[in-house]
């Protein structure tokens, strides 16, 4: 019988209880709470910082039953526990009572449970008093878990996530005075805000975001995926069976390529558990949100797809995220909507790209929507429409289709420049699930775009209000198409002119090479 899907399951314990499937993350905990004693860490949301932190907690407060079977049950020592002051900001209505009183309001649940009657009023002055009182029976493990939600839930409104911040930034200060008190402080978040004075209060605070002896704390790997869900893996294999003889490769391009050391890439645990329970490929991750004010901060920057994907940072802008002056580099690998690809140690370069199918398809749709104001039709119909003309070398339909879309952009954010309707050309295509490569470099010049099916290779030039005529010259001239001669597919010149008044793709060509 197989064990059940920890969907939805957070708490530990209550994954243990109710028999369902614990990826073992005791060794990579075991070492972070033996090497040091303050650490913060970056997550995306939904991606098992949750389970860390309550992992941590039950730990420390030494119950030893629960860790049975796993790798730390003989190496920890259990015969001493901890008092643990565990703070969920994800579980605080402040969204409601704002958030001073709903910090009072959990202070207050705390301090009764460990039979604490406050002497002290502000919520900094209990927060203080609580570690200290708990103190009493040996050091304290302070566990904050999503500490930049009250700041997160309200990034569109500056007035509001200011006013929030500095409820914080008051709440976290009492830490930097507590060090004899404390025996481990564990704190995650999606973001590390520059100006939450618990980074500079705190100097000794690790950041171990992007610390590669800690990159798959959360998260699972492809041997853990083996490990533990084989007989989910056997199941989706025999449904898939007359479409995949191996159904790991599509796994993996739909759910892994997460990275934070940019050499192990790793799996999203909700998506790839979704996946695993009902039996279809599709973007749960991405299906849980997908923040508006991100969307919209893209269409006012006016970024194109090429700025998104590929593209490159470094570890100090990484390091750090100011939402009054948003980096959105930074903004996307926080959010989970990037990842690292590679990470440069002679020059600190790192180079970000979008972690997996799921998440670069569903972007690409939700950056299509927002440069057309919704006012096409996205539907699954369209798509379909585009992938079966374009694999049935029916061109017209094809471009008849992808104008459908170019029709819906607003004329207040279009972009005269050939770059715009390149990059919305390869978004289409990436949402249709098509392998398209970009600016491919050669001795002669640079492509623009080449496309690559079962059964054709299209090597693609975009001119803007010229002709398809010189597009296909070009690729000729340039001998484009030496460079994939050996790859033994028929291979198409495809060229496209877009004209910018009519905001539509006017004239194209294609030809046999």
């Amino acid at each position: 019988m197989k064990k059940k899907l920890a969907l939805g399951s957070q708490e530990f314990s209550e994954v243990i209880n109710n028999n369902c499937i614990y990826v073992d993350k005791t060794e990579n905990i075991y070492k972070l709470v033996t090497s040091g004693k303050y650490y913060f860490i970056s997550r995306p949301r939904r991606f098992g910082k949750s389970l860390v932190a309550n992992t941590i907690k039950e730990l420390f407060l030494g119950n030893k039953e629960l860790f049975k079977g796993l790798w730390i049950y003989d190496k920890w020592d259990w015969k001493t526990s901890y008092p643990v002051i565990k703070i969920s900001f994800s579980n605080i209505s402040h969204n409601v009572i704002g958030l001073e009183n709903a910090i009072n309001n959990m202070l207050d649940e705390i301090a009764k449970k460990h039979n604490i009657v406050f002497e002290n009023k502000s919520y900094p002055e209990k927060f203080n008093e609580l570690i200290i009182k708990l103190s009493e029976k040996g050091q304290v493990a302070i566990i904050i878990d999503e500490y930049d939600k009250p700041i997160i839930d309200y990034i569109d409104d500056l007035k509001k996530a200011n006013e929030n911040r500095k409820i914080l930034k008051n709440f976290y200060s009492i830490l930097k005075d507590s060090d004899k008190y404390v025996k481990f402080l564990f704190i995650t978040g999606v973001s590390k805000f520059s100006k939450v004075s618990i980074f500079s209060d705190l100097n000794n605070l690790i950041d171990i975001t992007i610390d590669d002896r800690f990159s798959q704390i959360v998260g699972w790997t492809k041997e853990e995926v083996e490990k533990y869900f084989p007989d989910y893996i056997k199941s989706v294999a025999e449904k898939y069976k007359d479409i995949y003889s191996d159904i790991m490769p599509e796994i993996k391009k739909w759910y892994n390529g997460y990275s934070w050391d940019g050499k192990t890439t790793l799996y999203n645990p909700v998506s790839l558990m979704n996946f695993f329970g009902k039996e279809e490929f599709g973007n749960y991750w991405f299906a849980t949100g997908t923040p508006t004010f991100l969307m919209e901060l893209i269409k006012k920057q006016k970024k194109t797809a090429f700025d998104i994907e590929n593209s490159y940072t470094s570890a100090s802008i990484l390091d750090k995220y100011d939402f009054t002056k948003i980096n959105l580099n930074s903004l996307l690998f926080q959010t989970g909507y990037l990842t690292i690809k590679k990470k440069d140690l002679r020059t600190r370069r790192i180079t970000l790209d979008y972690p997996n199918a799921e998440v670069e398809e569903s972007f690409s749709k939700h950056i299509i929507d927002t440069q057309t104001n919704d006012d096409i039709d996205l539907t699954q119909t369209l798509l379909y429409k585009i992938i079966d003309s374009f694999l049935d070398q029916k061109i017209d339909i094809f471009i008849k289709s992808v104008n459908a879309i170019f029709k819906g952009i607003s004329y207040n954010i279009i972009e005269k420049k050939e770059s715009y309707y390149h990059s919305l050309f390869f978004l289409i295509m990436k949402m249709a699930s098509f392998e398209i490569d970009v600016e491919i470099e050669t001795i002669d010049g640079r492509i623009d775009a080449v496309v690559k099916t079962e059964t054709q290779i299209y090597i693609l030039e975009f001119k803007i209000n010229q002709s398809a005529k010189k597009a296909v010259e070009q690729i000729r001239d340039k001998k484009y198409a030496e460079k994939y001669a050996n790859q033994k597919l028929p291979i198409s010149l495809l060229g496209i002119n877009f004209d910018t008044e009519k905001k539509r793709i006017d004239d194209y060509l294609i030809e046999k090479n």
